[in-house]
């Protein structure tokens, strides 16, 4: 067979197909072809040398933001694709009923990256900061499931922000009903949880298995470990009944204190998403391999945050068979990394501080078996030239303080 590209020499971490070591990695058309020691170059028309770096598949990001120029929260999802290596972006309710028809023409259309959402609960979704869950009569079951039914290759499951800036006295019905929702669409709902009010225990009750509890390892007051550090009996219950525990980094929602304690306790996260938005892009996410790079600081291998990265998340989606690996017949996203060695200052959304050995960068990305270029262009040029400058000084160790006061926000 002659193959159309030829990924060779690199160091394959694939778990979701179970293959890794020094393999080559072949692509025809859009699809994996081959995977297997000493493909010929010959073999392919075109050839990527992978020497010294790892091979993965493309990363699946399982809470995303990418409803730029509408929503509050929204950044472009190409530009950064290209430099991080995600490949498939869920983007988890920035669109609600009454913008979802926006959503999918104007955004997931021209990307090239691969594009999926959960529908807000809210018809109006997030296109304020807060509080789209304080009217109750945006919170429409029915529509909900009438734009969904309408979107079933796009919208993949629900979405509920509960906390105290999201539902403004409306306690925990939205909830309810997204799980209405959710229930009549045969489709996992995600909850995102934060600072209450309500609690954790009164949240923890709505969840199935598989449905999504995600800012797992928050530092709020919402948190799934109480003052000893010790998983609560309720989360365990639901944990291990099968809901899907996710990191959601984000600009609010991670703490290395929960994440250590519960990693200490053999509780890793199912996921490892970055909650990627305008507010978290500069800084301190960047992106999904620095956040990956923070879990293999407090106690995660290389597979481990991968395997969270992609097979766990395609899975989650129900798209395991064709995203996530890189298995013959699946779809050839593909990512390159490099691990390099040195001390690494990498810090949680309090700015709390843990020393890395080692930083997740990637140097490739493939969608469709086609690179992505790397030049940042559009509008959103001049974020990216700024985060990557604030990225410079984080790596060098500077005040992380002064990155934050000065991020400049495109809302």
């Amino acid at each position: 067979m002659q193959f159309d590209l030829l990924i060779k020499g690199g160091e394959v971490v694939d778990p979701g197909s179970g293959k890794q070591g020094r393999l080559d990695v072949a692509i025809k058309r859009n699809r994996i072809a081959a995977v297997d020691a000493n493909i010929p170059a010959e073999a392919a028309v075109r050839v990527i040398d992978a020497t010294g770096q790892y091979v993965t598949p493309g990363l699946v990001d399982l809470h995303t933001h990418v409803y730029h120029s509408v929503t509050y929260w929204g950044i472009q999802a190409d530009p950064v694709a290209a430099r991080s290596g995600v490949t498939t972006w869920l983007d988890v309710g920035s669109a609600g009923a009454f913008n979802m028809q926006g959503f999918r023409e104007f955004i997931v259309k021209p990307a090239a990256a691969r594009l999926y959402a959960l529908l807000n609960i809210s018809t109006i979704g997030l296109t304020a900061a807060t509080g789209e869950l304080s009217n109750l009569n945006y919170c429409d079951v029915d529509l909900c499931v009438k734009l969904t039914n309408l979107n079933r290759d796009l919208i993949l499951g629900v979405k509920v922000r509960i906390d105290q800036n999201t539902t403004a006295g409306t306690g925990v019905e939205p909830l309810r009903r997204g799980l209405e929702a959710a229930q009549r669409l045969e489709q996992p709902m995600m909850v995102h949880i934060g600072y209450g009010p309500p609690t954790i225990t009164e949240v923890l009750p709505f969840l199935r298995p598989g449905d999504i509890l995600t800012h797992c390892f928050t530092g709020g007051n919402m948190k799934i470990i109480d003052s000893a550090g010790k998983l609560l009996d309720d989360a365990k219950r639901v944990w291990d009944a099968g809901v899907v525990m996710d990191v959601g980094h984000g600009g609010g929602s991670f703490s290395f204190d929960t994440g250590e304690k519960l990693i200490e306790q053999g509780y890793k996260p199912d996921v490892i998403s970055s909650d990627i938005h305008q507010h978290s892009v500069n800084g301190p996410l960047f992106d999904l391999p620095t956040c990956l790079s923070k879990f293999m600081a407090i106690g995660m291998s290389f597979e481990d945050v991968i395997r969270a990265a992609t097979v766990r998340p395609a899975q989650v989606m129900g798209l395991d068979s064709e995203i996530g690996t890189l298995k013959v017949g699946a779809l050839a996203d593909v990512a390159l990394f490099t691990l390099e060695k040195g001390e690494f200052p990498l810090y949680d959304v309090h700015m709390e501080t843990r020393m890395g050995s080692e930083l997740i960068r990637n140097t490739l990305t493939l969608v469709n078996g086609r690179e992505m270029p790397r030049i940042p262009d559009g509008p959103m040029a001049p974020w990216m030239e700024l985060s990557d400058r604030q990225q410079e000084l984080w790596n060098r160790g500077h005040d992380p303080e002064s990155m934050v006061k000065g991020q400049r926000v495109v809302a």
